[in-house]
């Protein structure tokens, strides 16, 4: 019995520290590609990217949910080109992530006008019809995407929203210099550094209404993650306990369950 015990111990620890030697190597190549511009346009080569349209993700409707495609940098140039877009644009990308691989991600906007970009936005219609998907608002399909394709979009319209609205300096009014990952914004005329931070509306949690109130109690009340509607037609998914937006989830229903209980 205790021979058996240590196995199964050893094999937990080994499972545990190569975990936690992925997760260590992956956080190391991403803040080396976040740092470093050179890596960074490196990675593109082997990269993949996700396109959006005014801040709408491209998607593809599959037989239950849909799906995120994704795109490499030969077939983005191809695209570009075939719109008398410049290559530049590529670099209006920001990086969201990366694979256990080292597979870097990176989303596009093709919609949004920026600065650096010599050219005007793609038309909508087009891409869709050349790409044979649609742009979809995120909220609404939010929790039809698997959860790798929410979490990535999620964090990709984040991202590209944050971008858009800090193109200029708010001291010199200069317009800002996004570097290659997107990981910052600086001004080139007094030199201030401007970093991304994510800030969440509770007033467009409330209003968005996916869920009523109790289906979204019970989602937390349950020991899996998954929890279907009524009429099942798509699963409902919470981000894992220890993230933030599990407990922005969490604070929500407890703040309405409080203010309906009787005085």
């Amino acid at each position: 019995m205790s021979l058996y015990y240590g196995i199964a111990c050893r094999r937990k620890s080994f499972w545990c520290y190569r975990l936690l030697s992925t997760y260590v190597a992956k956080t190391r190549y991403l803040f080396e590609l976040k740092e470093d511009d050179d890596a960074c346009k490196i990675a593109q080569h082997t990269g993949a990217f996700y396109l959006f349209h005014s801040l709408a993700p491209l998607l593809q409707k599959s037989e239950h949910q849909y799906l995120a495609p994704q795109h490499s940098l030969l077939e983005l140039e191809r695209l570009l080109g075939k719109f008398g877009q410049d290559t530049q644009r590529i670099e209006d990308s920001v990086l969201i992530g990366c694979s256990e691989q080292h597979e870097a991600w990176f989303a596009l906007d093709l919609g949004l006008s920026s600065p650096s970009s010599i050219n005007a936005s793609l038309q909508k219609s087009e891409i869709e019809t050349e790409l044979k998907g649609s742009f979809m608002e995120l909220r609404k399909v939010l929790f039809e995407l698997n959860v790798k394709d929410a979490s990535l979009l999620s964090t990709a319209w984040a991202l590209l929203r944050w971008h858009d609205a800090h193109q200029f300096c708010s001291r010199s009014g200069q317009p800002t210099k996004k570097n290659m990952a997107g990981s910052k914004r600086v001004c080139p005329s007094n030199k201030i550094i401007y970093y991304p931070q994510i800030h969440v509306n509770l007033r467009e949690l409330e209003a968005a209404a996916w869920f009523s109130l109790d289906e979204v109690a019970a989602a937390l009340r349950r020991k899996g993650p998954y929890i279907r509607q009524q009429d099942e037609t798509f699963p409902f998914w919470l981000p894992p306990k220890l993230a933030i937006a599990h407990q922005l989830i969490k604070e929500w229903v407890e703040k309405h369950s409080r203010s309906s209980l009787p005085a």
